[in-house]
C-alpha cells in the first residue's frame, strides 16, 4: 500500500490540487456567479416567496459554474483512471445531465405556480456542486475492478 502511494504521489498531489480548485469555485461562488438563490436556500425557504431573478443571467451563471466544475471533475477522472475514453463518456453524461437538469429547473421556475422548493433546491444542487464526480468516481472504480 505504501509503495502504491509512493508511486502515485504526483497523481495524488494533482487530484488534491484539483479538489482545492473545486473548493475555490465553491468559496468564491457569490462573487463569480449570478445566483439569487444562494441566500434564498440558506434560510427557511419553504414558506418564502422566490427571489426576483433574471432568467438569462441565471442560466449563464449556472452554465459557467457547471462548466467549471465539469472541467475540473473530468480532469480528476483522467488523473485517477488514465483513460481518455472514460473522460469522453463522462463528458457526454455531464452534457446530457446538464440539459435535463437545467430544463427541469427552469421549467419548475417558470411554469409551476408554487413549485416544490425542495425539488428546486436539489436540482440546483446538482447544477452547482460537483456531485456527479462523487457518483462517477466510485462507479468507474467498481467497473474497472469488475472488468
Amino acid at each position: 500500500m505504501l509503495n502504491m502511494l509512493k508511486r502515485n504521489k504526483g497523481a495524488i498531489a494533482l487530484v488534491a490540487l484539483l479538489v482545492v480548485v473545486l473548493a475555490g469555485i465553491r468559496f468564491f461562488e457569490a462573487s463569480l456567479f449570478y445566483d439569487p438563490f444562494l441566500d434564498f436556500f440558506k434560510g427557511d425557504f419553504q414558506e418564502a416567496d422566490l427571489p426576483q431573478f433574471d432568467s438569462v443571467k441565471l442560466f449563464w451563471g449556472l452554465l459557467l459554474r457547471y462548466l467549471m466544475n465539469t472541467v475540473v471533475s473530468l480532469a480528476i477522472i483522467y488523473v485517477v483512471f488514465k483513460d481518455f475514453s472514460l473522460v469522453k463518456f463522462s463528458a457526454i453524461l455531464y452534457l446530457m445531465l446538464f440539459l435535463l437538469l437545467v430544463a427541469v429547473f427552469f421549467g419548475l421556475l417558470h411554469w409551476i405556480q408554487h413549485p416544490d422548493y425542495r425539488l428546486l433546491f436539489y436540482i440546483r444542487r446538482f447544477l452547482i456542486q460537483p456531485l456527479f464526480l462523487v457518483l462517477f468516481l466510485p462507479a468507474f472504480y467498481y467497473q474497472k475492478k469488475v472488468s
